[in-house]
């Protein structure tokens, strides 16, 4: 039950946001915005040191004073990858004029659900490696870990949903056409953890590597994507504080529920 609202929650919180079109004219304030963003980069801050590097390392024990090298390794290649996609998809950030990747004559929306697709992978593998690790009691993982990762993916989301279907709407598309595009953009997610979750049952080997490469790629996003929005127009420190404020409830909880 657990694996299943963990793989559901990121992806129902994508949908409610997209969900907004269906009340809303204009997309969420900035303010929001910022909170949403902020708070959400400080939660999987945190949850890629508590709940994906530190078991990666601890289920790597056996290796002595090697044993930060898986998780080095799969650390390394998580920001290795999301940078290569960075580079070869075309894609749009909010609040950027100029697109990123390669040359493109993709609509502005079009690769706005780019730059959300891009990071929602990495999100979905974070969300596929916990959940493996929660289902093998010898790695450290809980799957209370799990929950609040998805939760606070979840969270993340709901803005991203919002930012997709409302700019269709305003295009000219229907309500109902608009929901399901913004709907489509999170689809990516509970796919790449169903593919990681099958790669750690498959190759139990590979689990501190998967967890460290779900960090790293987390990482890459927080820092490329999630920290400048959140810091974005006036009163941009409601975007640190929301951060600070999610990394300390993702620790204390993921401590005390660990």
């Amino acid at each position: 039950m657990g694996v299943w609202i963990g793989l559901c929650l990121p992806f129902l919180g994508t949908s409610l946001g997209a969900a907004s079109v269906f009340f809303l004219r204009r997309s969420i304030s900035g303010r929001l915005q910022r909170c949403f963003i902020g708070s959400a980069a400080g939660v999987m801050t945190a949850a890629s040191v508590w709940s994906l590097l530190l078991p990666a390392i601890e289920i790597s024990g056996d290796r002595g004073r090697l044993s930060f090298l898986p998780a080095l390794i799969g650390f390394g290649s998580g920001i290795a990858f999301l940078l290569a996609m960075d580079c070869l998809i075309p894609h749009l950030h909010v609040g950027q004029e100029q697109p990123e990747g390669r040359r493109s004559r993709l609509g502005k929306t079009a690769m706005l659900m780019l730059a959300v697709t891009i990071h929602n992978f990495p999100e979905g593998a974070a969300i596929g490696a916990i959940l493996a690790g929660a289902l093998r009691a010898e790695s450290g993982v809980t799957m209370a870990a799990a929950i609040l990762l998805a939760v606070g993916i979840s969270v993340q989301n709901f803005p991203e949903g919002a930012i997709i279907s409302l700019p269709y709407r305003a295009e000219g598309k229907s309500r109902l056409r608009a929901f399901w595009l913004g709907v489509l953009s999170g689809a990516v997610e509970p796919v790449g953890a169903g593919i990681t979750i099958l790669l750690a049952s498959v190759m139990t080997p590979l689990l501190p590597y998967l967890l460290a490469f779900a960090a790293g790629a987390m990482i890459y996003v927080v820092v490329e994507e999630l920290i400048p929005e959140a810091n974005e127009g006036k009163e941009n420190n409601l975007g640190t504080i929301a951060f600070a404020l999610g990394f300390a409830l993702m620790m204390t909880l993921d401590v005390m529920l660990g």
